[in-house]
């Protein structure tokens, strides 16, 4: 499934990729382990190939957008 998403979109992570992207200006492979299953993020930018640059609690990684979806702001 591919969602279109916006910079500022709420977004919550559904699966845990094999690994990460750090968003850095030199990308880094970081295990998935440093974010969690259903941890929230804000969208920062949009990559090539369907990416998303998410900025979390603990620094901005690469996710493709079918490891994400978008978090409704009525609760």
């Amino acid at each position: 499934m591919s969602e279109d998403f916006s910079v500022g979109d709420r977004v919550r992570l559904i699966a845990l990729p094999p690994f990460v992207k750090t968003a850095d200006p030199m990308p880094m492979l970081r295990p998935a382990t440093v974010i969690t299953l259903g941890e929230e993020g804000i969208v920062v930018g949009r990559k090539p190939g369907n990416s998303w640059s998410i900025r979390f609690a603990n620094g901005t990684y690469l996710v493709d957008s079918q490891y994400l979806e978008a978090v409704s702001d009525a609760r």
